[in-house]
């Protein structure tokens, strides 16, 4: 099978960013973002989804974190789309339900070539450290456009900001693991024989 790896660099007035994956890592991870709480989600991401992960970003953090999560979003989407080439032999679809504490997220993912991303919270967001709440499906919307995925985000239930962004990381995670996941290697999942 050919190596599944996928690597992007963008350069902005406002960010920096290197990105580069491997669908059938280990888990592991090298990020520096300058955003603490971000980069703890995402090494979780990495971990969940068994897939390697490196960020590198810098961005203009004495405004806001806003531009580096979404541009972080964008290139980690475009190089999941670079990984998965012509998406022969993935599952396709995937979808996880899970708690953290009271915190309970469902994700549902579909690598379909069509984006479109739905985000729904019983809760607001609050800012967890220095990552804003509103930046975290910012984060998802742009990683959805990046991969031309279709992505289905429910924050069901939490009462803790922390607890309930760890749960929606972890959940895309495992949502992630089972569509990139090979299932039939010679085939597109797709009656239209595309994706």
């Amino acid at each position: 099978m050919m190596k599944r790896t996928g690597e992007l660099s963008r350069k902005t007035r406002e960010t920096e960013i290197q990105v580069s994956i491997n669908l059938d890592g280990e888990g592991n991870a090298d990020i520096r973002t300058g955003i603490g709480f971000f980069d703890h989600m995402l090494e979780t991401l990495s971990r969940h989804s068994g897939i390697d992960l490196r960020v590198q970003a810098q961005g203009d953090l004495q405004v806001d974190d806003h531009h580096t999560v979404e541009d972080v979003g964008i290139c980690l989407g475009k190089a999941i789309k670079e990984a998965l080439k012509d998406k022969k032999g993935i599952n396709r679809f995937g979808w996880a339900l899970c708690p953290m504490d009271e915190a309970l997220v469902r994700v549902a993912l579909d690598l379909s070539g069509r984006p479109h991303f739905v985000f729904q919270s019983s809760v607001t967001l609050e800012n967890v450290e220095t990552l804003q709440g509103e930046s975290v499906p910012e984060f998802f919307k742009a990683l959805t456009f990046g991969c031309e995925a279709t992505l289905h985000i429910d924050c069901i239930r939490g009462e803790n900001t922390h607890h309930l962004v760890e749960s929606l990381f972890k959940t895309f995670a495992r949502a992630l693991k089972q569509a990139v996941a090979i299932v039939d290697e010679g085939t597109i999942p797709s009656t239209k024989g595309v994706l």
